[in-house]
């Protein structure tokens, strides 16, 4: 592997998008550059970014020495450059040879900071060994929305790679799988994100390279230039065009300069076939679902309603963007590798995996809170974001109220049953946890007092701000981050504690967001924002003195570091917060000074830092009394309190992180069975294939599948919406359908019969009418019923029992219903009574006692839904042209499962078979999918007609590449 290449100096303009363009004139770069530490250098990144320099660094991802688990990163970088391959170690294999004691092999694979006080179970070492029943491959794929750069594209040139502010928890988490310290093969999947073509590009005069890049500056030594008003203009180019030759250069440069594989995820636009080249147009649009809706939900916020047709499209883009995704990993996938997916941008990447590998190991964790269930039902898209988490093994959440927000809502939206350990969702569980994210403790407290320049720094605020207090806030420009409840609460302060008025400065660092904001929302932050600076620093502040000091802007690296360096107090006011990293660097940056932490009980944090000082950010004067107290410390308070979280962070970091998730997720896999987990369906791949298809065969339940169950069974008649989308959809030549339903011949010619195109089958196949047919016939015509007597005995004895219960006497089945009854009861009863028949009546007869949705029912052995599914199939023939080529089954209780059976059994192509259970129920299923309920139902058919809704919009974006223009 060839050493790095960082970028030179001169390629140090970041090709990200400039947010400027549109943005409020005080977040312009002319006001955000301004240094914080006035008269030093400006040398470094970001405070998120390891700047490219020429200092030495180490072959290895981690510094030996100072390692605590995992490598020792920079704690600012997302992936440390590696040396060449001759100097990297090829596997942990190899950093462990000569090891003389099990000791010292922990200690070379950097998994113990003190060998004396902690012990290790043998997956920290080896995971295939420690597991050997789940047949690892010994390689994690992790998923995540953009891989950790900003990319700058010439044709024909070497791709621009800078570094990509956020996240940068996570991104050391990325690191620290691909190093030699992790017992894990790694390769990272990512969206490029918005590809931004460098200045060599284009001339610097089209309008769509100043649409892309920015900010275009004129040549001011430029002449005008004649325009010819009888010539059109050019048109301007219609986006990014991008041969098959650069992006496999930019796969190539990603693996060989970077550590671990990093495999980018292309969305495009379109492309043409014939010269493999990609058109890449509005970029930003794979965000606006995620950012728009879901960050903005999942946060509190509420969006102004619309017409609908944004969302549409938006959601679209959002579900093709996952199902690009799961396509693109399962082109890597190998048995055996476990598949790490991360945050908001891929709550569907889970079931669309699901859906093709039935087996896959599948974590997922969600960085962002996760709203109550009150808050999460105004999502429109509620069920489908559900229904693709629970295609997971095991979900990790920040915070304990998260992960039991989500719980309730797979309860309360659908119908799972679920606890604190997780969800029985579609015959599995799917377990629920919590795993505070951390930081590369060890990393950051090495950069923050090992650097000269950040020394020189501290000195310089020291000086600064001479016999003051420093307060320190660093925040994102999101109206959940708190900053104006955290000025607000200043000023009271000010105001209720005049004794600290000179002596006290607030220094608020407030960074643009990371997400795509809001312009609207932007600027009104910022106006209350500046409005409250300048009203504090107008009635407290002097020529000589300011109260608040605030930088909306990026802070260099060393800055960063100084700032939390020289701060007295750190505090941290959101409203509304995953996991805040700022407050974990600040307690490992005050080690030597020990200043208290103020943080925000509604941040993600509070509950893993619960030795700092909680505070409800709404409630003002409580700041501000926490303020003054935290002013008022004696130095042996601070040690004390300083002492606890120190711990705590250095102990709980990412490497921590990384392994207790991966641990957890492995011994759930152990613990429970998945192989009986039935995924929701497929959407997209049944589509394709009825599209694809000549010959198609449909079988329907009624009760609990086309319509819900209703206490009353004459009272489950069919809506309009049921009997258009059937009548459609049998009125096509190359459709059969049949509705397969233990009701009796009358009520389905009374709701069913005028669709003559229909098949329709009474009493779980003991009669059947043919389509275009009025005729019924009778397949039990020589059976003996004379076991009929003995049944109704029983039954009525059990329904003078128990009230509400009733029989329903059917030409070949008797059914007692309890749906009526009080339920407890009603299913004690029906078990008492179902052991007298099966005692009795099924060992002197041919029959069965079948359980059902609230009911029993008794009917011959040999008809069952089974028989009738076999015999439609077997109708067809058995040719390669004869037998169907798509067939949809749906039902929704034990008798359905017969169809199942009689489909497995059968010699179709699976490709072909959508075999689909009905309910929320976790059962165990010969069904190969899952749908939730009846209007789900419908939803598919309809989409098979062709009348797309808001839910399965994405999936005709995906077959026919393109989205309906409708609101509904």
């Amino acid at each position: 592997m060839a050493p790095p290449t960082p970028p030179s100096r001169s390629t140090q303009t970041s090709p990200e998008p400039d947010p400027h363009d549109d943005a409020h004139p005080a977040l312009h770069p002319s006001v955000t550059s301004v240094p914080v530490t006035p008269g030093v250098h400006l040398a470094g990144g970001s405070a998120y970014i390891e700047p490219e320099d020429t200092r030495e660094k180490s072959s290895l991802p981690f510094d030996p020495e100072t390692a605590t688990p995992g490598p020792s990163w920079n704690a600012n970088s997302y992936f440390a450059p590696k040396g060449g391959e001759k100097d990297r170690p090829s596997s942990p294999t190899e950093v462990a040879k000569g090891a003389k004691s099990g000791e010292e092999l922990l200690r070379r694979l950097s998994i113990i900071p003190d060998p004396s006080k902690q012990k290790h179970d043998l997956a920290d070492v080896d995971p295939r060994a420690a597991h050997p029943g789940l047949n690892l491959s010994g390689r994690v794929i992790s998923a995540n929305f953009t891989v950790p750069y900003s990319i700058g594209y010439s044709p024909g040139n070497d791709w621009e790679l800078n570094s990509r502010r956020g996240t940068s928890a996570l991104f050391d988490s990325f690191s620290y799988l691909a190093s030699a310290s992790s017992p894990w093969n790694h390769v990272l999947v990512g969206w490029t994100g918005e590809i931004q073509e460098l200045p060599s590009a284009r001339p610097p005069s089209s309008a769509s390279f100043r649409a892309t890049t920015g900010h275009v500056q004129p040549n001011k030594a430029a002449a005008p230039i004649p325009v010819d008003a009888s010539k059109p203009p050019p048109p301007p180019p219609e986006g990014i065009r991008i041969g098959r030759k650069d992006r496999d250069r930019l796969e190539q440069q990603l693996e060989r300069d970077h550590g671990g594989k990093v495999v980018p995820v292309w969305l495009v636009d379109e492309k043409d076939e014939k010269t493999d080249t990609v058109l890449l147009k509005d970029q930003s649009r794979w965000r606006r679902y995620a950012e728009y809706e879901l960050y903005t939900l999942f946060h509190y916020k509420v969006n102004a309603p619309a017409d609908g047709r944004a969302a549409r499209t938006s959601w679209a883009n959002y579900y093709r963007m996952n199902k690009l995704f799961a396509d693109r990993i399962l082109e890597l996938y190998q048995p055996g590798d476990i598949i790490f997916i991360h945050d908001f941008y891929l709550l569907l990447l889970p079931s669309l995996l699901r859906h093709r590998l039935p087996n896959i190991y599948i974590g997922f964790f969600l960085h962002v809170p996760f709203p109550s269930s009150e808050f999460y039902r105004c999502l429109s898209r509620r069920k489908e974001i559900l229904e693709g988490l629970l295609g997971a093994n095991m979900i990790g959440f920040q915070s304990y109220s998260y992960s039991r927000h989500f719980s309730s809502c797979c309860t309360r939206i659908l119908g799972f049953d679920s606890s604190v350990a997780g969800v029985d969702a579609y015959g599995a569980h799917v377990a629920v946890d919590v795993f505070p994210i951390g930081i590369n403790a060890a990393a950051t407290q090495k950069q923050a007092y090992g650097d000269p320049v950040i020394e020189e720094k501290v000195k310089a605020i020291r000086e600064l701000y001479a016999n003051k207090r420093i307060i320190v806030g660093r925040d994102r420009l999101d109206s959940v981050r708190g900053v104006a409840q955290k000025l607000q609460a200043f000023e009271i302060f000010l105001e209720k504690y005049p004794e600290w008025h000179g002596k006290v400065v607030l220094v608020q660092v407030t960074s643009p967001s990371s997400v795509q904001p809001d312009k609207n929302e932007d600027n009104r932050v910022v106006n209350k924002i500046s409005d409250l600076v300048a009203r504090i620093n107008g009635t407290y502040g002097s020529l000589a003195y300011a109260p608040v000091q605030h930088f909306p802007q990026y802070l260099d690296k060393e800055e960063y570091f100084a700032l939390l360096r020289d701060a007295d107090i750190g505090l941290i006011t959101s409203v509304r917060d995953g996991m805040n990293t700022t407050s974990l660097e600040y307690v490992i940056c005050q080690k030597e000074n020990q200043g208290p932490l103020i943080l925000s009980e509604f941040s993600g944090t509070a509950g893993f830092l619960a030795e700092a000082v909680h505070i409800n950010p709404w409630d003002l004067g409580g700041v501000a009394d926490a303020i003054n107290q935290a002013l008022q410390m004696t130095p042996e308070e601070r040690k004390e309190q300083h002492t606890k979280l120190y711990k705590h962070v250095i102990e709980n970091n990412v490497q921590a992180w990384t392994n207790n998730f991966l641990k957890r997720l492995m011994t759930n896999l152990s613990s429970f069975d998945q192989s009986f987990a039935t995924p929701s369906l497929d959407l997209t791949r049944m589509l394709a294939q009825y599209k694809k298809a000549k010959r198609r065969l449909f079988m329907f339940d009624y009760d609990g599948t086309l319509t819900p169950i209703v206490k009353d069974p004459q009272a489950a008649i069919p809506s309009d919406r049921v009997i258009r989308t059937l009548k459609t959809l049998a009125s096509d030549p190359a459709n059969a359908v049949w509705i397969i339903s233990g009701r009796d011949q009358a009520f389905l010619d009374e709701w069913m019969g005028h669709i003559t195109e229909l098949g329709l089958s009474a009493e779980h196949g003991s009669f059947m009418r043919h389509p275009r047919s009025d005729e019924w016939e009778n397949l039990t015509e020589k059976t003996d019923m004379s076991w009929q007597s003995e049944v109704i005995d029983i039954f009525q004895h059990y329904t003078e029992k128990t009230q509400g219960s009733f029989i329903e006497r059917k030409k070949i089945a008797l059914t007692w219903h309890y749906r009526r009854a009080d339920p407890e009861y009603g299913l004690f009863q029906a078990r008492e009574c179902q052991k007298q028949l099966e005692k009795t009546v099924g060992k002197k007869y041919e029959v069965e006692v079948m359980t059902g949705k609230a009911n029993l029912e008794v009917r011959p052995r040999f008809v069952n839904k089974g028989e009738i599914a076999k015999r439609l199939v077997q109708a067809y023939g058995e040719g390669p042209d004869e037998a169907p080529d798509f067939v949809l089954c749906l039902g929704d209780d034990f008798t359905d499962e017969d169809m199942f059976r009689a489909l497995r059994q059968s010699n179709l192509p699976n490709e072909h078979v959508f075999a689909v259970t009905v309910g929320a129920s976790s059962k165990q299923t010969l069904a190969s999918s899952h749908l939730v309920e009846p209007k789900d139902v419908i939803s598919a058919i309809s989409l098979l007609n062709g009348k797309s809704d808001a839910g399965n919009v994405g999936a005709v974006a995906v077959v026919e590449g393109s989205i309906p223009e409708s609101r509904l």
